[in-house]
């Protein structure tokens, strides 16, 4: 599943990042960029995207006074240099609220919120379009155990089937929400609520036994606090 997203900010600088950051987030597609609010507002009515990137101090027209006006409007994501707005962003409905400047950690974090606000249908289920050769085909998150690298592969390991997808497992890392799937292993991505057993050097999803590789120890140890704290 993919992201089509426009961005809108007053300052040439500012879109320059969120275009370089855009470019290294596998799952979204900046389609269109705007310093000029009223252009941004007219590709709005003629387009349809997923999401917004939004500056919301600008000259003649603020954010908030542009989402005001647009015809179904998609998710936002605010970015400002201004704290203050932070609570009259969340009041529209914001996916996330980004201070400027913001690093492509950040950035990705609130790329995966609108992916995970668009991948819900309608019975409110988190879902995943993963690629198997020419189709993509959808999987419930709640039904996702691990994913394990094989090769050029990754291996969709589900409750009674197994899907193949040309990806590298940091894609696959890019594309789930992190509060869910934790890597902890070169070669694989556990769900958290699947694991069974957690153990010093390895955890259990079922009757699978998944190591944890040593580079991944910190993570082990947040997964660890995680788990105990519920």
């Amino acid at each position: 599943m993919t992201l089509s997203a426009l961005a809108l900010d007053d300052e040439p600088q500012a879109l320059e990042v969120i275009r370089l950051h855009a470019a290294k987030v596998p799952f979204l597609d900046l389609r269109a960029s705007f310093t000029d609010a009223f252009a941004a507002l007219d590709y709005l009515r003629a387009n349809r995207v997923d999401l917004l990137f939004l500056d919301i101090k600008m000259p003649d027209i603020s954010g908030i006074e542009l989402l005001a006006v647009v015809p179904r409007p998609p998710l936002v994501v605010f970015t400002t240099a201004y704290s203050d707005y932070a609570v009259q962003g969340f009041e529209l409905d914001a996916v996330d609220y980004l201070l400027k400047p913001f690093s492509l950690a950040r950035f990705l974090k609130a790329c995966h919120k609108a992916l995970d606000a668009k991948g819900r249908d309608a019975g409110g289920e988190a879902v995943l379009f993963v690629k198997t050769g020419y189709e993509e085909e959808k999987i419930r998150l709640d039904d996702l155990r691990y994913v394990e690298a094989e090769g050029n592969y990754a291996a969709y390991v589900l409750e009674n089937r197994k899907l193949l997808s040309r990806q590298t497992l940091a894609e696959v890392q890019a594309l789930l929400p992190p509060d869910r799937f934790v890597r902890i292993h070169r070669s694989f991505i556990v769900a958290v609520d699947r694991i069974d057993k957690l153990a010093r050097q390895e955890v259990t999803v079922g009757k699978t036994v998944i190591p944890v590789g040593a580079s991944y120890e910190e993570a082990l140890g947040l997964l660890r606090s995680r788990l105990l704290g519920r």
